[in-house]
């Protein structure tokens, strides 16, 4: 079976530190600050935006992927703010990630938009499944994304929400939109 990747995003207004401490306190093991810079493509005879469907090239440090999500129905994004969507990576070597950009745009894609982020990826040993990422957009704010890869979308389901009360998420405000439309919604006011 297909890996899927399940995930909720939450909006943090302190910017994650009392998380950060809270993870910690928890037995949570942060990884080192990462830059990664999105950048999101769209077809010219279907808007992205409107099927949200995802097709972009991630950039950190000096690597890089090329990421297809599948558009969003009902059951890929319920309503309980969780996104469950089957996830198509390539991993590019050094240096191929122009490459790969040039080459989505010789086939008629054309680019979205650019979004850069700071990511932090929390693990514990006791959730080997789980990855808490605490992400600051520029121009957009900070979240946290509690996310698992299974092939049980139901009870992937059911971690992410036990992890997010664990961590005391649940007054934070979910955030349906992808990073990609906090940026093109910013993008538009400024």
């Amino acid at each position: 079976m297909k890996l899927i990747e399940v995930e909720r995003k939450r909006q943090l207004p302190d910017g994650g530190e009392r998380l950060a401490g809270l993870l910690a306190d928890l037995g949570w093991e942060a990884g080192p600050p990462v830059a990664e810079v999105d950048t999101y493509y769209s077809r010219s005879d279907v808007n992205y935006v409107e099927t949200i469907e995802c097709l972009r090239v991630r950039r950190r440090g000096e690597s890089a992927e090329l990421t297809y999500k599948p558009p969003s129905d009902e059951e890929t994004h319920g309503a309980t703010h969780v996104i469950s969507k089957p996830e198509t990576n390539v991993v590019l070597g050094p240096g191929q990630a122009a490459a790969a950009e040039q080459l989505l745009e010789c086939v008629g894609m054309r680019q979205l938009v650019r979004v850069e982020k700071c990511r932090t990826v929390y693990r514990h040993t006791a959730y080997r499944e789980v990855v808490v990422a605490v992400d600051t957009v520029a121009g957009v704010g900070s979240f946290v994304e509690v996310e698992v890869l299974s092939t049980d979308a139901a009870a992937a389901t059911e971690l992410v929400g036990q992890v997010e009360t664990q961590l005391d998420l649940l007054d934070s405000p979910a955030v349906d939109l992808p990073y990609r439309d906090l940026a093109l919604g910013e993008a538009r006011i400024s």
